[in-house]
């Protein structure tokens, strides 16, 4: 499987590094590690902040022949706890967030960056609060000034 780059994700439990690493392992059907050096294969880094979304996880050479969204979903139902991903608008408070039934739905978080790393709570969903949302592939909500299509 091809390597593709960084996934970042934050996910709303204290969850251990190893049992991330197990969830991101079972979704992909391969093994994942801790940062090591000299390691070519899946690379994992999984730290606490503060937040609603306390446990960061970083993966590193993420594979280029499956979609982001779906392992996140994935291990969102491993873990049993949401997990917020980024979207593909260049809103920096926009997430896609995949709910521990493996439902994924846009969501707008505020965030605050701290020594520690990012901090996110507030998560609330995306009503076409921006030009960008509307142009997503993750359609915003429905709002009573702008109701869904029939």
């Amino acid at each position: 499987m091809a390597a593709d780059g960084l996934w970042n994700w934050s996910v709303a439990a204290r969850v251990e590094p190893d049992l991330v690493r197990g969830a991101l392992a079972g979704a992909l059907e391969q093994p994942v590690h801790e940062l090591v050096p000299g390691e070519s294969a899946l690379l994992c880094d999984v730290y606490q902040v503060g937040g609603d979304f306390p446990t960061v996880v970083d993966v590193f050479l993420a594979p280029s022949g499956v979609a982001e969204e779906t392992i996140a979903s994935a291990v969102a139902v491993r873990l049993r706890a949401a997990v917020l991903l980024p979207d593909d608008t260049l809103n920096p408070f926009r997430y896609v967030l995949a709910e521990p039934d493996g439902t994924l739905r846009p969501v707008h978080v505020d965030e605050q960056e701290t020594d520690d790393g990012p901090e996110r709570r507030r998560v609330r969903p995306c009503n076409r609060c921006t030009p960008e949302c509307d142009r997503s592939r993750w359609k915003p909500g429905p709002t009573p000034e702008r109701p869904a299509a029939a």
